[in-house]
């Protein structure tokens, strides 16, 4: 313990440590020496010797708290208050913004899904469209390359022994190919578009042999829908052609289509129309042209009766149309993969057919393809 004197009173009195004593003769009271000026007790000495007379008790608590630190007494910890009051972050953001901001997200999302299905609709449509124009149009060009070798087989007799140049029937007239017409609306309009099928046989002539061609829709086929086949024989220039359309014949009527080619499927319309070199339809044997005031007669054909709308047909001998006229419907792809994933199959009357009554309302889905072809082998003296 360091000892304080007073010079006026010379009174000791017990103060801190570190602690020296020292005489202010101003106003005859001892002034504190310290041993250290550091820290924040020598600041408090100093502010209170400036300002004159202190107590010495106020020197001894400066000192316990400023000269603790300086001779390494652990302070006692202070306690920090946070309130959550207290605590202000002007940048986050509220509950309400984010559940705002996440709103309109998910509108934006939903928006630009939308706009996303409907372009990759238009494209697969686009996609599907083509498709369909493609493999039709090509159908049209092998039918149509098919027509015009057209060839009249000359001195075979007409009759039912001799060779068939050209016919056209109705399915129905085949057990095998027997079918009920896909009846369709017209799109905005209540009026009814029947499609009919016919099968038909064609004779050609290649150097030194006879070529038979054929085409049908097989629409009792339960693997695919409405498949076109075609059929293609020949035999030598020696033997009778009659033997091509027997043999066509008989692959229909037994339903033996792994003995054709399959062209393509969906084709729920296939109808061929003969003109004579007139511009006329062959319909009959004698026509009469209301247009022209003037009779017709059409040898060495055999017309069959209408079947929906269409006239059926065999030419012998030396007569073959001047022109055909070919259609074909065809249905897109996706409505025919659609059908056929129905229980119910073909033929079957309407309304009792399920895929009868699903492509009853795709109209919209079907493609109509019209070609008229000309026949350059037409003997012009079959119509004299």
């Amino acid at each position: 313990m360091i000892l304080e004197r007073s010079s006026r009173v010379g009174r000791v009195t017990p103060c801190a440590p570190g602690l020296v004593a020292g005489a202010d003769g101003a106003h005859g009271v001892t002034r504190p020496t310290l041993a250290s000026h550091a820290g924040s007790a020598d600041r408090s000495l100093s502010q209170a010797a400036a300002h004159g007379v202190f107590e010495v008790s106020e020197i001894c608590r400066s000192l316990r708290h400023g000269g603790a630190r300086r001779l390494g007494t652990t302070r006692a910890p202070l306690s920090i208050v946070n309130r959550q009051s207290s605590i202000v972050n002007s940048r986050a953001f509220s509950l309400i913004e984010v559940l705002v901001v996440i709103s309109l997200m998910s509108l934006i999302v939903l928006a630009l899904m939308a706009v996303f299905n409907t372009t990759q609709r238009a494209f697969r449509a686009s996609v599907t469209q083509t498709d369909v124009l493609e493999g039709s149009r090509a159908a049209v060009d092998l039918i149509t390359s098919d027509l015009r070798s057209m060839t009249p087989s000359g001195s075979y007799s007409n009759g039912a022994v001799g060779a068939v140049n050209f016919s056209a029937c109705d399915n129905n007239f085949s057990t095998a190919l027997a079918y009920w017409p896909l009846q369709q609306n017209l799109p905005g309009t209540t009026v009814l578009r029947t499609n009919v099928l016919n099968y038909f046989f064609l004779l050609g002539r290649e150097n030194m042999k006879w070529i038979g061609v054929g085409y049908a829709v097989g629409c009792t086929n339960t693997a695919t829908l409405y498949p076109l086949y075609r059929f293609y024989a020949e035999t030598n220039i020696a033997t009778s052609p009659r033997a091509l359309f027997d043999a066509f014949s008989t692959t229909i009527n037994n339903g033996r289509w792994t003995n054709m080619s399959h062209v393509m499927d969906g084709v729920v319309h296939l109808v061929v129309r003969a003109y004579d070199p007139n511009g006329y339809q062959m319909t009959n044997i004698y026509q009469f042209h209301s247009d022209s005031g003037q009779w017709s007669t059409n040898k060495n054909v055999w017309f069959l009766a209408p079947q929906w709308g269409e006239v059926g047909f065999y030419m012998f001998s030396n007569t073959i149309p001047a022109s055909v006229e070919l259609q074909l419907g065809v249905v897109e792809d996706r409505v025919v993969q659609r059908a056929e994933s129905l229980p119910n199959n073909l033929p079957a009357l309407p309304p009792n057919d399920r895929r009868t009554l699903y492509l009853q309302g795709q109209s919209g889905s079907m493609h109509i393809f019209r070609q008229r072809v000309t026949i350059p082998n037409v003997d012009p003296a079959a119509y004299r």
